[in-house]
């Protein structure tokens, strides 16, 4: 089955290359795209009983520029090698970005979700914009995968999946994880960072769960001695030259806490390798 894959972009050369990276990634898979750009006129979403009805000037004019800047950038990517097995479509939707995110997942059966990011100050250390960290947070119906600035493109050779084993694994949660793994044959190497000297009885029957789970992919287990999460993460793939990190955003588990500021921010000032977030779908 074709994969069906959302790409926000807000024109800028990082949500562009977030693109250009997706492209790359399933150049050898059948995939339907979505380039979706959201914009607000008056700061007013189509769920507000004030926004401004089509006709309107301001309207008009905003949705005008945002089909014309949309059919640039697909013409940039037509012209883009090894896009043979990839249809593409556009949508223009006076909307917050969550919420036209949200509304296309729905409507299109999105099976992912990648999108470029950038830090406020625009600082070359900074992953997490104010944007990915509210689309990370919020979105729930699909996993969401973020691209560093400037972040290229090569085939991955290691994804870190990171763990504390605290909570079930379920492989449908795990789904897109594998997926992603099998096109390029990539090994996940599962990190848990210690809290204690032992894994507690649930732990490792977690553990092996999840080594259950991983059953029919390369993969292997790590640990680190207790210290800051967001450091041992980077240390850890700075150390191997890990291509991916991913997480399984479970509520009112272990994730919770990294998607809350201010610790999200610090996690965004050091990874450098796009981020998958794994969603709970329950």
């Amino acid at each position: 089955m074709d994969k069906r894959i959302l790409l926000p972009t807000d024109f800028s050369r990082n949500s562009l290359n977030a693109i250009i990276y997706a492209l790359e990634f399933f150049q050898d898979q059948k995939c339907h795209f979505y380039i979706l750009n959201a914009y607000l006129v008056n700061g007013y979403s189509i769920d507000d009983f004030r926004v401004p009805v089509p006709g309107n000037k301001a309207h008009q004019a905003a949705h005008t520029a945002s089909q014309e800047n949309l059919q640039k950038v697909l013409e940039k990517l037509k012209l883009h090698q090894n896009v043979r097995n990839h249809t593409f479509h556009t949508i223009s939707t006076n909307n917050s970005l969550c919420y036209g995110i949200k509304n296309i997942i729905t409507k299109k059966n999105i099976d992912l979700v990648i999108m470029g990011t950038k830090g406020a100050t625009g600082a070359k250390t900074v992953i997490y914009g104010t944007n990915t960290v509210a689309i990370m947070e919020e979105i729930t119906e699909c996993p969401v995968m973020s691209v560093p600035e400037e972040f290229k493109f090569s085939p991955p050779k290691e994804i870190v999946f990171t763990t504390n084993y605290k909570a079930n694994f379920k492989r449908r949660e795990l789904l897109r994880l594998i997926e992603i793994a099998k096109i390029h044959h990539t090994p996940i190497r599962a990190l848990h960072i210690r809290e204690g000297l032992e894994l507690s009885s649930l732990q490792q029957n977690n553990k092996e769960l999840l080594e259950g789970v991983l059953e029919s992919l390369e993969h292997s287990f790590h640990h680190l001695s207790p210290m800051n999460l967001h450091k041992g993460i980077g240390a850890f793939i700075e150390s191997r030259g890990s291509d991916i990190v991913a997480f399984l955003n479970k509520k009112h588990h272990y994730f919770k806490s990294i998607f809350t500021n201010p610790l999200v921010k610090e996690i965004g000032y050091h990874a450098v390798i796009p981020v998958l977030v794994l969603n709970d779908y329950t």
